[in-house]
This record gives structure tokens, C-alpha cells and sequence, in this order.
């Protein structure tokens, strides 16, 4: 099988569960095509969340686009939910199968 992969990036974005609708809004008029949520749980610097309960749910976004686009929608997010929200955000390399989808 001959199979032609793209370089791509992996945006991730984990955060408190309050937040799915704002950022669903900010990545469309971003220009994100998709992405992916799914519940999280865990212990890091904000303490634990374990997602017993709405106020300590966390959701995982993924998202699968360009570096410009990777980092422009980090920015944002940075600037608008760093400081006030327990959120991570990290950007790591991907291949992708049917590039032209994204």
C-alpha cells in the first residue's frame, strides 16, 4: 500500500468543561474545519479533576490543522482564557492521511 501522509499539527486544549461553547465559537471564526472532544480527568497544576461533578469537568480538544492556524488559535486562547481559567494548550507534529480534508 502506497500511502501518502501530510504534515499537519496536532492542537490540544485541555480545559474546564464550562468553556466546550466559547471555544467551539472561537475556533469556527477562527477557521478551524473540526475537531474533537472528549472528557478528561486529571491532576495537574489547577489540582484534580475528576470530573465527578460540572464544576471539576474537563474536556480535551483536538484539532488538526496548519502551524499558522495552530498557533494563531493558541494566541487566542492565551490571551482570552490563560489567566482566568485552568487550561493547557500544546501543539505537536502530525501526519495525516487524506490532506485534502483539512
Amino acid at each position: 500500500m502506497n500511502t501518502q501522509m501530510t504534515a499537519r499539527k496536532l492542537l490540544t486544549i485541555v480545559c474546564e468543561a464550562d468553556l466546550e461553547r466559547l471555544l467551539i465559537g472561537l475556533l469556527g471564526n477562527i477557521g478551524a474545519r473540526g475537531y474533537t472532544i472528549t472528557d478528561a480527568r486529571g491532576h495537574g497544576a489547577h489540582g484534580e479533576r475528576d470530573g465527578l461533578w460540572p464544576p471539576s469537568a474537563n474536556i480535551r480538544i483536538e484539532v488538526i490543522c496548519d502551524e499558522a492556524l495552530a498557533c494563531k488559535i493558541a494566541s487566542d486562547l492565551q490571551e482570552r482564557y490563560y489567566e482566568g481559567y485552568g487550561m493547557i494548550v500544546f501543539i505537536v507534529d502530525a501526519q495525516v492521511l487524506r490532506p485534502d480534508k483539512f
